[in-house]
């Protein structure tokens, strides 16, 4: 079902605009919230999981005898005690659950153990002994995609081939592997129902995917696997695979008890995919004046061991390979390499981040070559309303507002200028040793573009249900709240439909309800919202053609002055209403490239402003301005929100993150080795909500959570380049990149 904005809302509290204070808010101050890490069961086991320390091996023999014997230990399960499907996997069934044969990457899930304890699990794992033949492993994309091992390759052309310009840079850009570092590690619970079917309680972004998988594992019907949403301290693409659930459902079948399963930091590091390691070579040729005529890119994203959604990052970042700008040609090669490396998947900005930090930094090197202003260059060449997209030559319905976000960000006026004065301003903090008058400023900008919403011709819906109670309206739903302020989201949209504040979410398990789909791909307010916007409109049109009333509020229904029927007396007659609702259909690329990919698509640009110190090669980022499409802020607070935490990532993989891999193994799998931006590296975040309505969805919305992170981190490496005048080819920048050191 697709659906506009109602032609009739009424302005009630808590609704469309406002910012309510959610929910879940005092609780997770408080700390009373209840994550999944901390479900508890009467009489449960603990899991633990032993993993392979080889990045390809072959499994000799697996001896659990002295395990089995261990004290507290219930079961010991290898690969022969999977009942069902060998393997899940978002596209395809290809990660395998417990390896038999062969492993494929360090960490690869071995055996699983269920214990009286969290401790004795441990240490029975560390009592089977696999023997292992390690194998020739493959660690270097390049070589996968000369054997042919790949997830997807593309080759990708529009417009004139003939195109040329007279000014052309040339230069080839890497993006880190960056983990999505959720504070709340994997953990859940299962809980067998005694009738040959579980419950699982398990952080996830997608219930509904996750029981499909799980179900196959076990061999059952869907409906004896049930789902059930639980408290999810951070996702941003990690909860999009199936790491332990599988495994926890395993274990509780076989015991017939619940199990819960905890991950530390470490083995979370291990158990879930992270954002792909890329290198991009890009050619772009302008004319004098700085037209863009030709960009020709090639692309190389290391997949890992598991296909997970490579197939898709690459596709998206081909998608944007251009940029939010008109060019007469552009050529993209995309290859996403088979390795034997850590598995890599969905993290927020899905393939558009790698893309963004290589394009921007092309445009900031062509408007050197030409002498020209970085954002001249820029809005030269920017998109507008109408215009064809230029990698897919889709002509998207909604604005293209690249000029409007980029010129009110240059309009933003600048932090004070001068050298830092106090020591905790300095790039090195109070360890700095380098005077604060040898501290360089540099400004740089950087604009980047996606689509919301699942592309490329999949099947997005989301099922909504509202019910009217004597207490009120009920919203049910299976979409996942991981933090973004959905239970708050689908409430405002329900009151503004409705004309009645009595609203409160309901966050149902498998059982109950359709599903809502992903939590990613910043679609829950657009597809679930639309799905609340349907069922509310619906419930209200039955309310008010049994009553003969023309409007509800929070008293009940009525007629011009008289009050037909309170909620309490509607409510006895059952009002329920389920609704699905689909976005306008997108459609696969054809060879080229071509294609109506996307349903919708989001603009944000940056401003970032740092202090560098070139003797040490260290960054302080002083602020970020930042100017983003949002369609409607339906809750303005949350968006602003979920755009700090956005440019906070983008920071984060700018100057500090980067998983380091070396013979496949990840060496700094701790938040110590790992560094990720603190309190003390977030700066200001000055922010313009940009409202140009999304055509299809409930009020116009617009998905915000990607935007942020797209393109701040190349706006923070302009304005590094600006500060030093060197030309940085990697995210992150490390001190040796910016001091010139070896």
């Amino acid at each position: 079902m697709t659906i506009t904005t109602p032609t009739e809302t009424v302005a009630v509290i808590g609704g469309i605009g406002e910012s309510p204070i959610r929910s879940d808010a005092v609780p997770k101050v408080t700390g009373e919230f209840e994550y999944s890490g901390d479900q508890h069961h009467p009489n449960m086991l603990w899991g633990a999981t032993v993993r392979s320390p080889h990045a390809r091996a072959r499994i000799i023999a697996v001896d659990t005898a002295a395990a089995l014997a261990a004290p507290g230990v219930s079961c010991v399960l290898t690969a022969s005690d999977v009942p069902g499907a060998k393997g899940v996997g978002l596209e395809g069934s290809d990660q395998i659950v417990l390896a038999e044969a062969e492993v494929s990457y360090v960490g690869q899930p071995v055996a699983v153990i269920a214990a009286a304890t969290r401790a004795q699990a441990i240490q029975a794992g560390s009592l089977i002994g696999v023997a292992y033949e390690p194998l020739p492993a493959v660690l270097d994309p390049e070589d996968a995609i000369a054997a042919g091992a790949v997830y997807r390759d593309l080759h990708w052309r529009r417009g004139d081939p003939a195109a040329r310009g007279t000014v052309v840079v040339v230069n080839t850009y890497t993006v880190a592997m960056q983990d999505q570092a959720p504070l709340g590690t994997e953990s859940g619970l299962a809980v067998p129902d005694g009738s040959g079917g579980v419950d699982i309680f398990a952080a996830s972004q997608w219930l509904h995917c996750d029981r499909d998988q799980i179900a196959a594992v076990l061999g059952v019907a869907d409906n004896q696997v049930r789902v059930h949403p639980t408290g999810i301290g951070g996702a941003f693409g990690a909860r999009e695979d199936v790491n332990l659930q599988a495994h926890l459902a395993l274990l509780a079948m076989r015991t017939g008890s619940p199990v819960k399963m905890v991950y530390d930091r470490f083995e979370s590091f291990l158990g879930h995919v992270h954002r792909h390691p890329a290198t991009l070579t890009y050619r772009h040729e302008a004319d004098e004046d700085g037209t863009l005529r030709r960009i020709e890119a090639r692309y190389v994203f290391d997949g890992g061991a598991y296909a997970s959604t490579s197939a898709f990052v690459l596709g998206t970042a081909a998608a944007w390979a251009a940029g939010p700008y008109n060019v007469h040609y552009v050529e993209v090669e995309g290859h996403a390499a088979k390795t034997n490396n850590p598995p890599c998947g969905a993290m927020r900005g899905f393939g558009a981040v790698q893309a963004c930090t290589a394009y921007e930094a092309q445009m900031d090197a062509l408007a050197t070559a030409s002498a020209m202003d970085p954002v001249e260059l820029r809005l030269k060449n920017a998109l507008k309303d109408g215009d064809a997209l230029p990698v897919t030559g889709q002509r998207y319905r909604g604005a293209l507002p690249v000029t409007t976000v980029l010129e009110t960000v240059r309009s933003l006026p600048l932090p004070e200028a001068g050298p830092p004065t106090h020591p905790l301003e300095l790039p090195g903090g109070i360890g700095l040793t380098t005077p604060p008058d040898v501290v360089r400023r540099g400004v740089g900008y950087a604009v980047g573009i996606k689509n919301s919403a699942f592309p490329e011709g999949f099947d997005d819906y989301a099922d909504a249900r509202i019910v009217l109670t004597s207490d009120g309206f009920e919203v049910h739903t299976a979409a996942v709240e991981v933090g973004q302020g959905l239970v708050s989201v689908v409430e405002q949209i329900a009151r503004s439909a409705l004309g009645v504040s009595s609203v409160r979410t309901v966050f149902d398990h498998t059982g109950l309800i359709g599903s809502a789909g992903s939590s990613s791909a910043s679609r829950q307010t657009q597809v679930t919202g639309g799905a609340v916007l349907a069922a509310a409109e619906a419930v209200k049109a039955d309310i008010l053609r049994d009553t003969g009333a023309t409007r509800l509020d929070d008293d009940g229904a009525w007629l011009g002055g008289h009050l037909l029927a309170t909620l309490g007396e509607l409510a006895a007659r059952r009002y329920d209403r389920t609704e699905r609702f689909r976005h306008p259909p997108t459609e696969a690329p054809d060879p080229n490239g071509s294609g109506e990919l996307h349903a919708d698509v989001a603009i944000a640009a940056h401003r970032a402003v740092v202090d560098v110190d070139p003797e040490l090669g260290l960054v302080r980022v002083v602020e970020i301005a930042t100017a983003q499409d949002v369609g409607k802020a339906i809750h303005p607070v949350a968006v602003r929100g979920q755009i700090e935490g956005g440019i906070a990532q983008g920071i984060g993989l700018a100057v500090m993150e980067e998983l380091v891999v070396v013979d496949g193994a990840i060496v700094n799998s701790n938040f110590t080795d790992y560094l990720i931006p603190t309190i003390a590296d977030v700066p200001t975040v000055n922010t313009v909500l940009v409202e140009e309505p999304c055509p299809w969805s409930p009020f116009g919305a617009r998905g915000a959570g990607e935007p942020p992170t797209v393109s701040s981190t190349a706006a923070v490496l302009a304005a590094i380049r600006a500060a030093t005048g060197i030309h940085l080819t990697r995210a992150p920048a490390r001190p040796s990149d910016i001091a010139g050191l070896t």
